[in-house]
């Protein structure tokens, strides 16, 4: 499963604290809220939440491509998201 094997690839001390951890979590969140909001069309409180976690995602990497580009993109290949288009 993709949790258990990022997770574990992610040493101890760094796991809650890391941006690679939070945009994960924030990943899950937001496959969670996708498959809800196909059932639920009009559930608009939660196509607020879900807009404002792919903001904090988008920020979070960001982030991490200004810091270090090896491991944002090491990053963007194990979560199999794209990268996010620049203006």
């Amino acid at each position: 499963m993709v949790i258990n094997s990022f997770i574990s690839s992610i040493s101890k001390e760094e796991k809650k604290g890391s941006v690679e951890f939070q945009v994960f979590c924030f990943t899950d969140k937001i496959r969670k809220l996708t498959s809800h909001l196909e059932l639920h069309k009009k559930d608009f409180l939660s196509q607020r939440g879900m807009r404002k976690i792919l903001g904090k995602r988008q920020r979070m990497l960001a982030y991490l491509s200004n810091k270090n580009k090896v491991r944002y993109k090491k990053l963007i290949g194990q979560l199999n998201i794209r990268e996010p288009k620049t203006r």
